[in-house]
């Protein structure tokens, strides 16, 4: 009977040696992970060098030029409603964005005499359907806490948190799921 016993209890002990030991393992490799940030120097000759690529230089070409001017101030003029995350007034210009754009769902907008697109995120189920009844030239409520822009477009990029038309709430975005 004692042999059954510790026959059994063997293996059960083998199993949970092994279970604890991976756990240490994925604990040291997220530490391994977490440790890798770059210090302020290494991120500056990190930076230097990208500048120094072909994408890089590109950038620069388009940061300086005309385009890429108009761009950067129109992305300064919302940038303190941004980092408040206040409410904007905006109004629908367009219900597409430019062609080749790969931003999900979107729309066109003015607000405060420039144009911005008004970018939701990838298209889902029916997430955006009350988006979707938005008609050109109606104002919205708008409020978001990222603008971004990219040589690639001719307008900055705004990530928009939350839409209000006529006093009633038309979207708001779901919080991130991984807590993050």
């Amino acid at each position: 009977m004692r042999k059954v016993i510790y026959a059994l209890i063997l293996p059960l002990v083998v199993v949970c040696g092994f279970v604890f030991a991976n756990c240490e393992i994925k604990n040291e490799t997220s530490k391994k992970t977490a440790s890798k940030l770059l210090t302020a120097a290494e991120a500056k000759a990190e930076r230097k060098k990208w500048e120094a690529s072909p994408d890089g230089i590109q950038y620069k070409k388009w940061e300086t030029s005309p385009e890429g001017k108009k761009v950067l101030a129109s992305a300064a003029k919302i940038r303190s409603h941004i980092s408040y995350s206040a409410n904007m007034e905006a109004i629908i210009t367009s219900l597409s964005l430019p062609p080749g754009s790969r931003l999900g769902f979107g729309v066109m907008a003015g607000i405060n005499d420039d144009y911005y697109i008004l970018s939701f995120g990838l298209e889902k189920s029916n997430e955006f359907q009350q988006l979707r009844s938005l008609k050109a030239n109606g104002k919205i409520t708008i409020r978001s806490n990222f603008v971004s822009y990219a040589p690639k477009y001719d307008y900055p990029i705004v990530s928009v948190d939350y839409v209000e038309q006529d006093g009633k709430i038309i979207y708001k975005r779901a919080p991130r799921k991984d807590g993050c």
